[in-house]
């Protein structure tokens, strides 16, 4: 073969490449991977060793069950939109409370979010439950228009019931099994309303799929042996027009939690309403078919008309009269309202002496088992 310049360009270029790819890039990855775990570190330094992490002599071979939270307790929980990969807004919630978060809430789309123990482990490693809101979508090409927001065809729910994402769907469930403690999955959330794909009003779905895509999904992890997946039905409060909840509901069999996502405050709905007053007639409804335990799953107050502390305080005084309420999540995050519980000295006050109660101080470990009655 003749040896040309072209020639040994190309194979020049061959050879550079091979190197970046199997040298450099691993070592710029790991690099990465380093220093996102040393921020991680720097904001909310880790407090737990999971299970695989000790050293074999020291693995207990046996725990007493301690269910999570334990009867008489609730959890408070946060829910940020950096996620699994920047918890500099759970430090800054835990901060301005005094109160280190037992869950932590963070957002995976299936066009875009692939399972990653990594990411769920740092989480765990920091004392926190983690909770997954596992969204069939793709948010990133959401629609400005709210009434168009789920408006996405090649995700409608006869597509999940078909098996058009089994193979998506079995990864996470291996990667859920893999991991020796609970995970949190709240799937497909506030399905009584219009606003995303899996809603049963929008996306060319049909009534009767949203139970059948739930389960469809179950029984995937179930087949998979994924048995530490905790499940979390979370519907919006009930408002006008809203899907009702009964025919929504997959069965206790397939549901651990039941969830809820309510705001004071929400555009539209600037007028004071109380914890109770948001919140109550959705679980009174809920009652109507479920005794599963109920979390508070999305929650958040404005300060526009400087009543926010004072709605804090209200829950507080509430929530020891709803025992079946095990847990709330704040949205400590800016999404057109800034709901981050510091947004004055007053809301922070409040949160803090709530949350100071006993009841709220059960720290979770990885051991722990979910209560689900």
């Amino acid at each position: 073969m003749r040896i040309t310049t072209p020639r040994v360009l190309a194979v020049l270029c061959a050879a550079l490449l091979s190197w970046y790819t199997f040298q450099v890039a691993p070592g710029l990855a790991d690099r990465e991977r380093r220093a996102a775990a040393a921020r991680a570190d720097a904001v909310l330094p880790p407090t737990t060793v999971l299970p695989d992490e000790k050293p074999a002599p020291h693995r207990p071979s046996q725990r007493p069950a301690v269910a999570f939270p334990a009867v008489g307790k609730a959890f408070i929980g946060v829910f940020t939109s950096a996620g699994a990969h920047d918890f500099t807004e759970g430090a800054g919630f835990a901060r301005q409370t005094g109160h280190r978060p037992q869950v932590y809430e963070f957002s995976a789309d299936w066009e875009s979010d692939r399972f990653d123990a990594e990411a769920i482990n740092r989480v765990a490693r920091r004392g926190m439950l983690p909770l997954v809101a596992w969204e069939p979508w793709d948010h990133k090409a959401e629609a400005d228009e709210p009434t168009l927001r789920g408006e996405q065809s090649e995700y409608r729910l006869s597509r999940i019931i078909h098996g058009s994402f089994d193979r998506y769907i079995r990864s996470w469930a291996r990667g859920i099994k893999s991991l020796r403690y609970p995970v949190a999955i709240r799937l497909a959330h506030e399905m009584n309303g219009y606003w995303y794909p899996w809603c049963e009003q929008s996306n060319g779905n049909r009534r009767g799929e949203y139970v059948r895509a739930w389960r469809h999904v179950h029984k995937i992890f179930d087949a998979v042996g994924a048995h530490n997946a905790l499940w979390v039905w979370s519907p919006n409060v009930s408002y006008t027009n809203s899907t009702p909840l009964n025919r929504l509901y997959p069965g206790d069999e397939y549901v651990d939690w039941v969830g809820l996502s309510g705001y004071y405050g929400t555009v539209g709905k600037e007028n004071y309403q109380s914890f109770d007053r948001l919140f109550m007639p959705t679980r009174t409804e809920i009652r109507r078919f479920t005794r599963r335990p109920l979390v508070i799953t999305e929650l958040g107050a404005t300060d526009a008309a400087g009543r926010k502390a004072e709605w804090i305080t209200e829950m507080f005084r509430s929530l020891p009269r709803h025992g079946d309420i095990i847990g709330i999540i704040w949205y400590q995050a800016v999404k057109e309202i800034d709901w981050r519980v510091g947004t004055n000295r007053a809301s922070s006050a409040a949160f803090t002496a709530g949350a100071s109660a006993s009841r709220y101080q059960q720290p979770w470990q990885p051991y722990m088992t979910p209560r689900v009655r």
